[in-house]
């Protein structure tokens, strides 16, 4: 198995997510973190919604992002729900945000 690290926390694993980058160690995808992050979640909140995380894991992967946006911002487009798709209740509460 081949793993290249990216940065402290960062790594791209081609068989974890076809080598999406991910914080080394799990399967959470830099792609998650900055969907929270961009929902105006910040950097320390986001440790509620994935507490297997350190705040230098969170911090590294906004770091990786920002050295990294259209490859990062390419795979959130890729991975993107379709509106059609999204529950009614759901997109109630993200036009609030």
């Amino acid at each position: 198995m081949f793993a290249e690290t990216s940065s402290r926390y960062v790594t791209r694993n081609p068989e974890i997510l076809s080598g999406e980058p991910i914080i080394i160690g799990t399967r959470t995808s830099v792609r998650a973190i900055v969907g929270l992050w961009r929902l105006g979640i910040m950097p320390e909140e986001i440790l509620n919604h994935l507490p297997h995380l350190t705040l230098a894991q969170v911090f590294d992967a906004l770091s990786f992002y920002l050295d990294h946006q259209a490859e990062i911002n390419e795979y959130i487009e890729r991975n993107r729900v379709p509106d059609e798709l999204i529950h009614p209740s759901v997109k109630a509460i993200l036009d609030t945000l």
